[in-house]
């Protein structure tokens, strides 16, 4: 339905309802008055929903529509897979608790219409609710192991919070045998008495064979795999090599000492750096791949990248925004190649301000292609060879070493957050088995990287903030007051104290937090909670600003080839650059980038979480193969029911309460320690200990430990 058809559908009903002789009626009843005909009463159903979704009107359980009187809430229910669930509405902080017998037949992902439940919030406790009815469905498709019976068959869903098998009739399993990883429409979602049914409308392949287990999380969260024939053949005409015609007007700094710094296997590079010292000033220039000169507004690949929203990074591939063709190829600031740019240039002073800065359309050449691993080796473990090597390019990253940390230094005086968690790094084989894992630590050359990239975000954002025109931002919001008082309740018992204004949290108290705790036992815990306790950053129109990096002004500039929002930002800058941006323009991107922004936020949801999963996956799968194998790690987490235990490799696994057997255990809240009744052992966050892998579960992904009882012999994981 075009989205002015349905606004105007919306306020004729809406108006229609608030009308003095309105009463409540059913759908049927609606349409015969309106004169809608039958055969478009799914459109008048699919109006009605918004205006429900949107929380205008209700309808009853008999199923009578009417203007809303705030009886009901409408929001997303979140299932657990123990039958619970909670319903998150949009602009509360608190999700509400729905119990397992109140869940009225809703699934994990459901639009739900709820009551409260009396007596709830008056008593300090979490407001509880009972879904009334179900308004929309939001899985309409699972992946999972097909079971097959001698007539029928079961999809046991992946995701564990969907609760039920699905039923497939024999004539809908498209020959699935036992083991099989599939996709299964639902054609109904059951009831009390009766289970899902469903058809498979896709076999992934056996879930023994190598690949699967990858290829299903990709099903699961229903990433596009390939590009359209159409889309890639737009890419193989648009990239097409520099011409003379393309640099015409652009500022060319094809004479700059430049260089690109990635990781040894990155072949996407989007951005370079120069940098020269000039008197007191630094001149430090931000180029980022000119994308959006080859993905024109509209075109089929503009329509791809959006509906994308990001690329998405997982352990054995990458799924890209956009095709290699253009990423790997004409997008790539590749050495010694002529190409189109997008630069923040910017004048620094020896405090870190941005003094002045020009943004231009460019022409670039990088003169050398870095690694992270090789700018380290100069600059941290001043290796001659590599000193020798890049002989001409060490002054610029001496240089560089000295201005990031003016820059970072500038950003900690502020407040800014840095949460410092090692990524995971894996080494799998041909087949997808991962033969390594070890953390993946931040080094000089990568922080480098990171406090150019925020400076240039920041400039950027301010500089069209003040400008007044439609633009993306990456805001973070302030945290929710409540979660940051539990925060403090939690620190209190470790000796540790935040200030809380009267209505919300200064970032530089989370920050001062994060440096007492530093190489203390409760660190990794408490960083966790401190990151839990603050709210998700996303893409927005307005400039609310960016509560972890204390500054007002943020957007995402840097990546265009990987990231949609920056793309779109682009094509705002290059209009306003060329006096194009005129009262059209202006109204054009008012009217899209609130979409743009929810949709880029909404995808990259999507790929964290798909990209959690596959780590979580391939962890396990790495464990099993170390089954009574002993090795020493350090508690992360205590818990009524057990303790964390993290190795060195960043594997985290269980040790159930149970199988603590030489005492009986009790949790102390308090302090979050495990105490033996008789023995008085405890158990507390940051104690290094030694376990053995006792048990993995690949298909709920989890890893069980226990107390080894010869804990001589240690086994090493880097």
């Amino acid at each position: 339905m075009e989205k002015e058809l349905l606004e105007n559908r919306k306020k004729m009903i809406y108006e229609f309802m608030c009308s003095d002789l309105y009463v409540p009626m059913k759908l049927k009843e609606i349409a015969v008055l309106m004169n809608v005909p039958k055969d478009e009463r799914p459109a008048l159903e699919e109006v009605l929903n918004v205006l429900l979704a949107e929380g205008k009107i209700e309808v009853s359980k008999r199923g009578k529509y009417s203007k809303s009187e705030g009886k009901f809430i409408t929001g997303i229910f979140s299932a657990n897979a123990r039958g619970f669930g909670f319903v998150s509405v949009e602009g509360e902080a608190e999700d509400i608790f729905i119990s397992d017998s109140l869940v009225n037949g809703a699934m994990h992902g459901d639009l739900v219409q709820v009551t409260l439940l009396p007596g709830r919030a008056e008593s300090g406790k979490r407001q509880e609710g009972a879904v009334e009815k179900i308004l929309q469905r939001g899985i309409t498709q699972i992946v999972g192991t097909f079971q097959k019976n001698k007539n029928f068959g079961f999809v046991i869903p992946d995701n564990l919070k969907l609760g039920q098998d699905i039923f497939i009739p024999i004539e809908h399993s498209m020959g699935a045998v036992d083991g099989h990883k599939v996709v299964a429409k639902i054609t109904d979602y059951g009831s009390e008495r009766k289970k899902p049914e469903g058809r498979i409308i896709e076999i992934i392949g056996h879930i023994n064979d190598p690949g699967t287990d990858i290829i299903s999380i990709v099903k699961a969260y229903d990433l596009p795999m390939e590009f359209s024939e159409k889309v890639l053949k737009q890419a193989e005409n648009v990239g097409k090599p520099v011409s003379t015609a393309d640099m015409a007007g652009r500022m060319d700094v094809r004479d700059w000492q430049m260089v690109t710094i990635d990781g040894e296997d990155a072949k996407d590079l989007d951005d370079a750096i120069t940098l020269t010292k000039e008197g007191e000033y630094y001149r430090l220039g931000v180029h980022i791949a000119d994308v959006s000169n080859y993905v024109q507004e509209h075109s089929a690949l503009d329509v791809e990248a959006l509906k994308r929203g990001t690329s998405v990074y997982l352990v054995d591939r990458v799924i890209p925004m956009l095709p290699h063709s253009l990423s790997n190829g004409i997008c790539s600031l590749n050495a010694g190649e002529d190409r189109l740019a997008l630069s923040c240039i910017m004048q620094i002073d020896k405090k870190g301000n941005v003094v002045d800065h020009k943004i231009s359309e460019t022409v670039v050449r990088v003169d050398q292609r870095m690694t992270y691993t090789s700018v380290r080796k100069i600059l941290k473990d001043k290796d001659e060879a590599e000193r020798e090597k890049y002989e001409e390019l060490v002054p610029m990253f001496e240089l560089m070493e000295e201005l990031a940390a003016i820059l970072r230094e500038k950003r900690r005086k502020r407040g800014s957050i840095d949460f410092d968690f090692p990524e995971t790094k894996m080494i799998l084989d041909f087949l997808g088995r991962p033969l390594e894992i070890k953390p993946y630590e931040r080094n000089v050359a990568t922080r480098i990287i990171e406090d150019f990239m925020l400076i240039a975000n920041e400039t950027v954002a301010q500089d069209f903030f003040w400008q007044e025109l439609p633009f993306v931002y990456r805001s973070h919001d302030t945290p929710d007051p409540e979660k940051i008082r539990k925060l403090a309740t939690f620190i209190n018992n470790f000796g540790y104290s935040i200030k809380i204004g009267q209505e919300e949290i200064h970032p530089k108290e989370l920050q001062k937090l994060l440096e007492k705790i530093e190489d203390t036992p409760e660190e990794p815990l408490i960083s966790r909670l401190t990151l839990r306790s603050m709210k998700q950053a996303k893409y927005t129109t307005q400039s609310t600003g960016h509560f972890g990096l204390a500054t007002q002004y943020y957007c995402h500039f840097t990546s265009p080839i990987r990231r949609y929002p920056d793309l779109q930002i682009h094509r705002i800058i290059k209009e306003t650059l060329r006096g194009k941006m005129n009262e059209k323009r202006i109204s054009h991107y008012e009217s899209i980038l609130p979409e743009v922004a929810a949709q880029s936020s909404a995808k990259e949801r999507r790929a964290d979480e798909a990209e959690r999963e596959t780590d979580k996956l391939k962890k396990v799968e790495y464990m099993s193969e170390h089954i009574g194998e002993i090795f020493e790690g350090v508690i992360s987490s205590v818990t009524a029911w057990g303790m964390y235990v993290e190795l060195p490799n960043t594997v985290e696994g269980m040790i159930h309460i149970s199988n603590l057997t030489d005492d009986y255990f009790e949790f102390d809240q308090e302090a979050y320690e495990l105490v033996g009744e008789t023995t008085g052992k405890v158990y507390k966050l940051g104690q290094k200990i030694k376990v053995m892998v006792a048990h993995t579960d690949q298909f709920m992904r989890t890893i069980d430990f226990v107390l080894p009882q010869d804990a001589d012999q240690v086994n090493e994981i880097e």
